[in-house]
């Protein structure tokens, strides 16, 4: 409803057009699982609207396939954007990538995107560094644990403990008294 008003208001008299309006359509998608209209409200930004799509709007649709577990697509767009010219990553671009690996499980893959980040220059978050860690617990995945903890020795971050969320993780629940 909302992308069918914009529409309209592009074509009125004076037209009005606005990146971050649809920004919120594509993130509103995301929010909705309706991965297929936040990928066509993207492409519809350059073709319909005639707008070229900023960081916000990367970031927007990374959020989207991420949540979807679409790690590939997510991937793809990330490559695209960092072929860009006019477009550069941000902070939150990598974090959004980063997740994506997460929800599909690859502690891995989100361990090479912060690599890269620290890399080009970003410092991620304390709470993108939880996620990581919690996840390498979960899937007993303690090569990528140690090289997280090195990470965080070489940006100086200090690590708090998940003894508290481990043990209600690790909680065996059972009808027996």
């Amino acid at each position: 409803m909302v992308y069918v008003q914009l529409e309209n208001l592009s074509s009125a008299d004076p037209p009005y057009k606005s990146v971050a309006a649809l920004n919120c359509v594509i993130l509103g998608c995301a929010n909705i699982w309706d991965i297929e209209r936040a990928y066509e409200t993207f492409e519809a930004m350059k073709e319909k609207f005639g707008l070229t799509p900023d960081i916000h709007s990367y970031n927007a649709l990374l959020h989207a396939f991420g949540k979807l577990k679409k790690t590939e697509e997510a991937s793809n767009v990330f490559q695209h954007l960092v072929s860009l010219e006019d477009v550069k990553p941000n902070a939150t671009t990598y974090s959004l990538l980063v997740d994506a690996h997460l929800v599909n499980r690859d502690p891995k893959a989100a361990l090479a995107v912060l690599d890269e980040m620290v890399d080009v220059g970003f410092t991620p978050t304390k709470e993108t560094l939880k996620k990581v860690r919690r996840r390498c617990s979960r899937e007993s995945d303690f090569d990528s644990d140690e090289k997280l903890q090195s990470l965080c020795k070489r940006l100086n971050l200090r690590m708090g403990g998940e003894t508290r969320r481990e043990l209600l993780y690790n909680i065996e629940y059972s009808a027996e008294y």
